[in-house]
């Protein structure tokens, strides 16, 4: 079973270009440029922000595998420490 809306699983040509003919009459000529341009910088600005996004999720798993090694550096060193610290 698909989980499609029903409207969308058919478009073709014809539907896509009956679209595009009322958009036009909603919208005029002069006004689509500009709806794209803004369409447009929405999606580059969207995918600015999704990329800031994965960059932080990336630095802070750097960030907790760069502790998880300090403290495994640590706690390897911890039995010598005692070892050295006990009276023979």
């Amino acid at each position: 079973m698909t989980n499609t809306l029903a409207f969308i699983g058919g478009l073709g040509g014809p539907e896509i270009a009956v679209i595009f003919i009322i958009v036009l009459l909603l919208f005029g000529a002069k006004k689509i440029p500009e709806l794209a341009r803004g369409l447009g910088k929405s999606m580059g600005e969207f995918k600015r922000a999704r990329d800031d996004f994965e960059d932080e999720i990336k630095m802070a798993e750097m960030e907790v595998s760069s502790e998880t090694e300090d403290t495994q550096v640590t706690t390897k060193e911890a039995p010598h420490k005692e070892e050295a610290s006990e009276p023979s």
